[in-house]
């Protein structure tokens, strides 16, 4: 009996299989041929032999395409040599393919391994550019347009660089103002409730900012407004019957429902004051650059001995000119020294809002 295989096409499993049954016909041809009953005895019988009893049966197809039997496929299933070919079939793991001409046409499955998943960096808080001096904890948006002091976007166009500052060109309540005739009254005391704190200073492109620990507060009109920062101007904002100073600053705080309180202490020209000396000791080296100071500040140093003050309603005196905020202007001013002013100079030279107008607004004053 002959032996005809059919070859599929070239590939590396093809190759191994090859080599296994030429092993395996070589092994073949040295053992005792097999010969059905019929050969033995000399008596011919037809071509359609029946299979040999230790043959395995055909493997089946998939269910998806069943594979109609043949006569040739039957025949190749009698055959030894298939019977050995599907063993080793088997043993290596593959199947014969839906699409399968001939039972020498296999298929070797193989198993995807999934690749590693990826290590995700964490991502880490954004820290802002710039802050507005009078909204503690706000960041400017990115693409919000630099106001200035002066030129094209000086205080004039602020209203125009975004929406959200319409109120710097239509509000009724705007500051600064220039305090002149307020009703003399007897206002209740601010009670400042300041104590020794760790701080960090910050050049955020329009003052120099200090950031304070928690635990500074005021009590005024019912109530508390804990101090978030303070700022400085030059010259002062605010103007006393017309008179301006030499800077002002701005201890900005904030109650449990948001409502900001800003206290303005006046700074006029005389001896040193040690609270701005001792953050002029810790100036940021760049812009943008909050720096941890190395030591403490009571802020109840920066504050006069006398403790009457202006009061009335304003606004922050930066964009966006959000108004509703309760101003109280101390009304004796701290002594700064030339040399101390000199120093902001350097950095800021001009940095104050002009006057807006009162707009009939109630002022109060101490008695």
């Amino acid at each position: 009996m002959s032996h005809r295989l059919v070859h599929p096409p070239v590939r590396p499993i093809d190759i191994a299989i090859s080599l296994a049954l030429l092993a395996l016909l070589t092994l073949a041809a040295n053992a005792p041929a097999l010969a059905s009953p019929a050969a033995e005895h000399g008596a011919e019988k037809p071509a359609t032999a029946a299979a040999p009893a230790h043959a395995a049966p055909p493997l089946a197809a998939p269910a998806a395409k069943p594979v109609k039997p043949v006569a040739a496929e039957s025949a190749a299933a009698a055959d030894p040599i298939d019977h050995l070919q599907r063993r080793l079939a088997e043993t290596l793991g593959a199947n014969r393919t839906p699409e399968s001409r001939t039972p020498y046409d296999m298929q070797v499955k193989t198993h995807a391994v999934a690749a590693p998943a990826q290590r995700v960096a964490m991502n880490t808080p954004a820290r802002a550019a710039a802050i507005d001096p009078h909204a503690p904890g706000k960041g400017a948006p990115a693409h919000a347009a630099h106001w200035t002091y002066g030129g094209e976007s000086g205080p004039q166009a602020w209203a125009e660089m975004s929406p959200d500052n319409a109120k710097c060109a239509t509000g009724e309540r705007q500051s600064p103002i220039d305090i002149r005739g307020g009703l003399q009254l007897d206002l209740e005391p601010v009670q400042f409730e300041y104590q020794s704190s760790g701080f960090n200073v910050l050049d955020n492109g329009h003052t120099v900012q200090v950031n304070v620990g928690t635990g500074n507060a005021i009590r005024v009109l019912g109530r508390r407004y804990e101090l978030v920062q303070f700022h400085f101007h030059r010259p002062s904002e605010e103007r006393i019957d017309g008179r301006a100073f030499d800077m002002v600053v701005h201890l900005v705080h904030k109650d449990m429902d948001g409502r900001l309180a800003v206290v303005a202490v006046l700074l006029d020209r005389g001896s040193a004051q040690p609270i701005v000396q001792t953050i002029w000791n810790n100036l940021p080296l760049e812009k943008g650059e909050e720096v941890p100071a190395r030591s403490t500040i009571d802020l109840k140093q920066l504050l006069p001995e006398d403790r009457r003050y202006y009061t009335y309603m304003g606004s922050l005196t930066t964009p966006p000119c959000s108004e509703g905020v309760l101003w109280m202007v101390m009304k004796q001013p701290v002594q700064i020294s030339p040399a101390q002013i000199a120093v902001f100079s350097r950095l800021y030279p001009m940095n104050a809002r002009p006057v807006q107008s009162a707009a009939g607004r109630l002022i109060k004053e101490s008695n």
